[in-house]
């Protein structure tokens, strides 16, 4: 499969992983062959890359369960989400039941270069910013060695993180210009919101409370809504950190555009003991990947090719395919590069 800006589409290209709209449903289905109306439909849909297949690249596959338990808890998050504002106990702790078969794939098989860069569209943010918090939670949760049941209170307290925001006003949420001071605090009230919804709800796991009540405190104590700092922030809530600012950087908001991946990433990199747990960014840059797998880079040499391996411990230094030649952009035989023993090269930039 290739990563391709949807700007870039021409029509008769193959979809090479199934696109879902953000109520968990197929928008279209992998195999599906383009054409201008589909290519509409995906970008009326917000989205900004897709994979569509190449036969030069078909050694990189879509990871068909995840995608299939992704589209199943974004499906039924909207139920959790009510069962909690119902406040029935054992209706909660059943919806709970939907994060052990995620956390349960993702502790043992799921493969992190196929999952880090899903983009959605804004509308119905915070049940696909939830999910995907979530998702990438329980990755870094086993990079951490954490047990499986870890790992899914992990993937609840992430999934949950943000369930506040049902108590603020869409007024507010999707709001295109700059907050009010006003507005900010009330935005700033959401984890207090959540932590209480929970509780009013049954929920009385106090590793799964104290994460929704954190998820926006630093490390250097200036988030909120607490204030506190280092060890004082519990270790889920570090960890929802990290992936909640990369999932949000990565999205489309109604106030602003979508990161490049490599921005998103080195935003996180950068804020290690500052916003961030240090030993948690550490497992974030061992684990995660700036470039995803099938994305077109240029390096410093000028030769254009594809991410098709990462290198762990090395998020900056893939290996790429080159299969044309960058300045007659016709095919060649193709052949790889792998940056990691390449010393005096480099990426320079994403080819768009």
């Amino acid at each position: 499969m290739r990563f391709e800006l949807v700007r870039n589409l021409k029509g008769d290209e193959i979809l090479g992983k199934t696109l879902f709209d953000g109520y968990g449903k197929v928008l279209l289905p992998s195999g599906t062959k383009l054409n201008t109306p589909y290519i509409n439909r995906i970008k009326q849909s917000g989205f900004y890359y897709i994979y569509i297949e190449d036969k030069e690249l078909d050694d990189i596959k879509e990871d068909k369960k995840i995608d299939q338990l992704k589209q199943s808890t974004i499906e039924r998050l909207p139920n959790v989400f009510t069962n909690i504002m119902q406040g029935n106990k054992d209706t909660v702790e059943e919806s709970f039941k939907i994060v052990e078969d995620l956390a349960g794939y993702i502790a043992t098989e799921g493969d992190v270069n196929t999952n880090l860069y899903e983009i959605s569209k804004y509308d119905n943010y915070t049940y696909i910013h939830c999910v995907d918090t979530a998702i990438m939670s329980i990755f870094l949760g086993r990079s951490l060695d954490l047990k499986i049941e870890d790992l899914t209170e992990l993937g609840i307290s992430a999934m949950l993180h943000d369930i506040g925001k049902i108590k603020i006003s869409n007024e507010i949420i999707n709001k295109k210009e700059p907050l009010t001071k006003q507005e900010f605090e009330e935005i700033k009230k959401h984890p207090v919101y959540g932590y209480r919804m929970l509780k009013e709800a049954g929920v009385d796991n106090k590793n799964i409370l104290s994460a929704v009540v954190e998820h926006h405190e630093r490390v250097n104590g200036k988030g909120y809504p607490l204030g506190i700092s280092g060890d004082k922030v519990s270790d889920y809530a570090k960890i929802i950190s990290v992936c909640d600012v990369f999932t949000a950087l990565s999205a489309n908001r109604s106030y602003r555009e979508r990161y490049n991946p490599n921005e998103a990433y080195e935003y996180i990199i950068s804020n290690g003991d500052i916003m961030f747990d240090t030993k948690i960014v550490e497992k974030f840059k061992e684990n995660f990947f700036i470039y995803p797998l099938g994305c077109c880079v240029k390096l410093s040499n000028g030769i254009e090719g594809y991410v098709v391996k990462q290198n762990k411990y090395f998020p900056d230094r893939p290996v790429i395919r080159v299969n044309y030649d960058h300045i007659t952009k016709e095919k060649i035989n193709s052949y790889e590069i792998d940056l990691l023993t390449t010393f005096n090269t480099i990426i320079e930039s994403l080819v768009y």
